[in-house]
């Protein structure tokens, strides 16, 4: 049933989700020790597919491909691949703390191609104070190194704006192109299923894809599978169709600040008083973006 305002049930859900989405960057962090990066996203994907699949079929409502919408699905599968082997590189050459504040500028990038390429999403000026308060940060994450102790590198801050950059090309193709017409839990199914193949077979010019495999890798990568991508999205999925998207997306400040502090208290990872102020602005900047309203 759809809700006009957000519930003590959706601020636990909500919170819950945040919390998710915090600990994934530090759980891809850990795997990325046992499974080559890209291969790892590759089997993450393939995973989900089935589980995914498995859950619409139990929930009566089995996957159909929709006339004239192949096109899309595979293009937004592709983006979709390039956001992960993005990201799933960008955590084997950086941090948490830095990749986190960078990868979650999605918003920022999102907004600027909805100006242009989607009806009433026009840049207001909260919207474009939000964006320039959020560049900002990011520019000062990238900017201000020193944090990383050795941890950090250039290559990896860049490939966390690359999956950023990704990131906002699924979410503007999920309603500017005829994925708009498909069903939420359809549209994921098409990334994951074009996306596992593609990493997979991308994943053997990146190096050997068995590293240093333990059973804290294989439990990293099942929890990928089942709880953050498969479990995870379908109930961020539910939560917008339930509550105004406005609130909901407004909870996404929240994932950078916890992705940040469960690498400082998981692994050990340094936070300086620089990228304190990047993650501040973003944040900000996040939230003054989702929450502007329309131009008329």
């Amino acid at each position: 049933m759809r809700k006009d305002r957000l519930d003590g049930v959706g601020v636990a859900l909500l919170t819950l989700s945040a919390v998710l989405f915090g600990i994934n960057q530090v759980v891809i962090k850990v795997v990325d020790a046992g499974l080559q990066p890209v291969f790892f996203a590759g089997l993450r994907s393939l995973g989900a597919f089935v589980c995914i699949w498995g859950w619409m079929v139990w929930q009566g409502r089995p996957p159909r491909i929709a006339p004239g919408t192949v096109g899309a699905g595979v293009l937004i599968g592709l983006v979709f691949s390039a956001e992960f082997l993005c990201l799933f590189m960008a955590l084997d050459r950086t941090t948490v703390v830095r990749s986190s504040i960078i990868f979650y500028s999605m918003p920022l990038w999102l907004s600027i191609a909805a100006h242009y390429g989607l009806p009433g999403e026009r840049i207001t000026w909260l919207k474009a104070m939000g964006l320039a308060l959020a560049f900002a940060g990011v520019a000062w994450a990238l900017l201000h190194r020193g944090a990383g102790h050795g941890q950090a590198s250039v290559s990896g801050d860049l490939l966390a704006l690359g999956g950023a950059l990704a990131w906002a090309g699924v979410a503007f193709l999920s309603r500017a192109s005829a994925m708009a017409r498909v069903r939420p839990d359809m549209q994921l199914l098409w990334m994951v299923g074009v996306s596992g193949p593609v990493l997979i077979a991308a994943s053997i010019f990146f190096g050997p894809l068995v590293r240093d495999l333990t059973w804290l890798a294989v439990g990293g990568l099942l929890f990928q599978i089942v709880v953050v991508v498969a479990a995870g999205f379908i109930l961020w999925l539910w939560l917008l169709s339930v509550y105004p998207a406005s609130t909901v997306s407004s909870f996404s400040f929240l994932t950078p600040i916890l992705s940040m502090g469960f690498g400082w208290l998981l692994l050990g990872e340094p936070i300086s008083a620089a990228i304190l102020l990047a993650a501040a602005m973003v944040a900000v900047g996040i939230v003054l973006i989702t929450r502007a309203p329309k131009a008329g």
